[in-house]
């Protein structure tokens, strides 16, 4: 490795399309029109699909930048590979937990890889607050693709095709 090597660029990874988003949790999938948020069910915010989590963690469905990361800790975006715009939004109403139980492993600006921990979450303490805990993960510029389909998966955990968006 030369002296400067460190410093150099790493070439934009090449995106194929159709490009397949992974779950951004494990658990099982919850169909866009089954969210009980009439937000994310009625795709005002873009094509998206649910998961009822079995564990606190979230994961990065592409890899890409965070580009918005709440104070609450409850939503963030992903600026990703191939010009997507992905936001995902732990739990319902969550926002009025203020971030407790929420903890980041990530920071605003960062590069992800796919499957990488963005979030934890407790899940008990979302429960004893009364809120839902699914997570959300919505392509918000959809109209810029042809289509963006939930997969046949329903069993998700990271790696395991959740949307599959088309050029």
């Amino acid at each position: 490795m030369g002296l400067f090597d460190k410093f150099k660029k790493k070439a934009a990874p090449v995106i194929t399309f159709p490009l397949t988003l992974t779950a951004s949790a494990r658990g099982d999938a919850v169909e866009m029109a089954d969210i009980p948020d009439e937000v994310f069910s009625s795709g005002a915010l873009g094509a998206c699909r649910g998961i009822k989590p079995s564990e606190g963690i979230i994961y990065a469905p592409i890899g890409g930048t965070i580009g918005q990361l709440s104070d609450t800790l409850h939503a963030l975006s992903i600026e990703a590979d191939g010009g997507l715009e992905v936001l995902i939004h732990v739990g319902i109403d969550t926002v009025n937990m203020k971030g407790d139980g929420f903890a980041a492993k990530i920071k605003l600006g960062q590069r992800v890889e796919q499957g990488q921990a963005l979030l934890q979450m407790d899940l008990a303490k979302i429960a004893s607050a009364g809120y839902s805990d699914i997570v959300i993960t919505a392509v918000t510029n959809e109209d810029e693709f042809a289509s963006v389909k939930p997969t046949a998966e329903t069993n998700m955990a990271p790696g395991i095709g959740m949307l599959v968006v088309s050029k």
